[in-house]
């Protein structure tokens, strides 16, 4: 087997996931097509060289129909003879589309491949796939007696379980607002993020650069007058454990935006003069609980450790999604990881959640981390529906 490695990876800074939010405007064929033909453009790639595109899409619906990773490479310019495909694994999609593309050239199927996510939020609303149709049938429902439960009751119960109260919560949002105000400020994100031209209301075309989901004055105390936002859900009688504490403040915004990673083989990057940023070293894919639906990270983590020979402690920057606070919480507490190493940069929480696009976006900022700290192994671990989890590791060259 080859070694795959990263020679770039980008992403566009968020929007907020509603009419209005900064990315609103653009279709999210042209948001992923952007990333695309600016990740070949910097890197001084003739795109006909990319063997592949996978892209990940998680509302495949609308304007997100109909393979919109081929779409986007015919909006980049790419020239036809350059496939795509779109993939769905939940949160993971994009995470798992990297895993696909790295994979693929390690198995000497790709050369060269590009990994890519997207979700316009604002455009095409999460469940707009479903148009009200039960997506699960009968057997499910025998399996499963009471039904599957929306992801929020699922962050409920693993407050509750993990002992995890209303404070830890908001404090935890807290900082991942300060850490992504400090490193917008620091521009820590610099290298990573790339300008996307959106419309505006009168008519001029302007460039968005920062993450538009970031409230740098977030606070404890603001954060402890917001309501639960799922409190009065049928599916919470279920489980009288609940004590309602999810909020908006310390759950992940509804996001807009695109990501993209250049993938190679290393002869290919020698060939063509790139120099490769990290390589990928191990990954995991499993399926836990769907009620508890978010703790697969948990399990994949330990998996993708134990594939590849590490300890938790062998890993110098952990990506865990923040899609509710107390996701990584739980996450931190059974892996007794160290809490300085998660998401030095702020989460998803800060700096929200575009699902497709959410995957690749962890790896940009966790590559981008490594860099910066001088650190060799990167691990980031993403939770999905139906109670499953992706785990990667990377290491740093």
């Amino acid at each position: 087997m080859g070694s795959a490695v990263i020679v770039d990876a980008i992403r566009t800074a968020s929007g907020k996931g509603k009419p209005g939010g900064a990315l609103s405007g653009v279709h999210p064929v042209d948001l992923l097509a952007a990333v695309l033909s600016q990740l070949v453009e910097r890197n001084g790639l003739d795109p006909a060289e990319v063997e592949d595109v996978i892209g990940g899409c998680v509302t495949q619906a609308g304007e997100q129909s109909l393979n919109i990773t081929r779409n986007a490479v015919f909006a980049a310019g790419f020239p036809e003879s350059v496939p795509a495909t779109t993939v769905d694994r939940q949160c993971g999609s994009s995470q798992q589309a990297a895993t696909f593309a790295a994979q693929g050239v390690m198995a000497g199927s790709y050369d060269i491949v590009i990994a890519a996510g997207v979700e316009s939020m604002s455009r095409a609303p999460m469940f707009s796939n479903t148009q009200g149709k039960d997506a699960y049938g009968d057997r499910i429902a025998q399996r499963y007696p009471g039904g599957l439960i929306p992801q929020g009751i699922s962050a409920e119960i693993i407050a509750a379980r993990w002992k995890l109260d209303r404070t830890a919560l908001d404090e935890f949002a807290a900082l991942s607002h300060r850490r992504a105000a400090e490193a917008t400020a620091s521009g820590a994100f610099d290298r990573e993020i790339v300008p996307i031209t959106v419309p505006s209301d009168s008519g001029e075309r302007l460039s968005h650069s920062v993450d538009e989901t970031v409230r740098a004055g977030t606070t404890v105390e603001g954060l402890s007058a917001l309501k639960p936002a799922f409190e009065g859900d049928p599916a919470g009688e279920r489980f009288p454990e609940i004590s309602w504490s999810i909020t908006a403040g310390n759950s992940s915004p509804l996001t807009d935006g695109a990501s993209a990673v250049l993938i190679m083989s290393e002869a290919a990057a020698n060939r063509l003069g790139l120099r490769p940023r990290a390589r990928f070293h191990s990954f995991s894919v499993t399926g836990d609980d769907p009620i508890l639906m978010l703790t697969g990270i948990i399990p994949a983590t330990r998996k993708v450790l134990e594939r590849g020979g590490l300890g938790i402690d062998d890993i110098d920057a952990y990506e865990v999604n923040e899609a509710f606070a107390p996701v990584p919480l739980a996450w931190l507490n059974d892996l007794a990881a160290d809490p300085a190493r998660l998401n030095q940069r702020g989460g998803a929480i800060a700096l929200g959640h575009a699902l497709g696009a959410s995957g690749a976006r962890l790896l940009t900022t966790m590559l981008n981390t490594l860099e910066a700290t001088g650190g060799r192994y990167g691990l980031q671990t993403m939770c999905e529906g139906g109670g499953m989890a992706n785990a990667t590791i990377i290491e740093r060259l």
